[in-house]
């Protein structure tokens, strides 16, 4: 039987700390200060980032459970439907997990890729969770998907550029 040091024990759960920490403070801000960078309405999903960038450092299992808590988290805090936030969290990070992969992380953080993985986990997100609020009935797909689908996951996409741009390698910054 192996048993790991204690200090790596350590820095797994300041880790997992940290990302609540930041889980926190991003649901807070997303409720207080989102509706500054509102564009006709439309909010990037912060949670969502978090989700997939935890999805795509820690694992698919870890990232399933920070979304789930994400999820319920936000729902909480905007008295929406509970479990509605928290399952289409999840479900984004089940499809971020697919592109998991422990040797190629800082390729998956630090590049173009990232914004590609946020890109889709946020249109399958924003189409598991306004489809709960829509009835069927009352408005079209194809103007629902351009607004709901498309425009939220593009606008996160772009919020999506900061967080990458912290693991973008450093020599393909500075030209040489």
């Amino acid at each position: 039987m192996i048993i790991e040091p204690k200090s790596n024990n350590s820095k797994i759960v300041g880790r997992y700390i940290t990302y609540l920490m930041v889980a926190l403070l991003l649901a807070v801000v997303h409720v207080v200060l989102i509706k500054f960078i509102a564009l006709e309405g439309l909010t990037p999903d912060l949670l969502l980032i978090l989700c997939v960038w935890i999805t795509l450092s820690e694992g698919r299992f870890v990232g399933l459970i920070a979304a789930f808590v994400c999820g319920i988290l936000f729902d909480l805090i905007t008295t929406d439907i509970i479990g509605s936030n928290a399952l289409a969290k999840t479900i984004a990070a089940l499809i971020a997990g697919w592109f998991y992969k422990e040797a190629s992380i800082q390729h998956n953080l630090g590049s173009y890729r990232f914004l590609g993985i946020v890109l889709l986990s946020s249109v399958i997100h924003n189409m598991v969770y306004f489809f709960m609020y829509i009835k069927y009935s009352e408005i079209r797909f194809i103007p629902f998907f351009m607004k709901y689908g498309l425009a939220i996951s593009l606008y996160t996409t772009v919020i999506a550029i900061f967080p990458m741009l912290m693991k973008f390698p450093r020599n393909r910054l500075i030209s040489r």
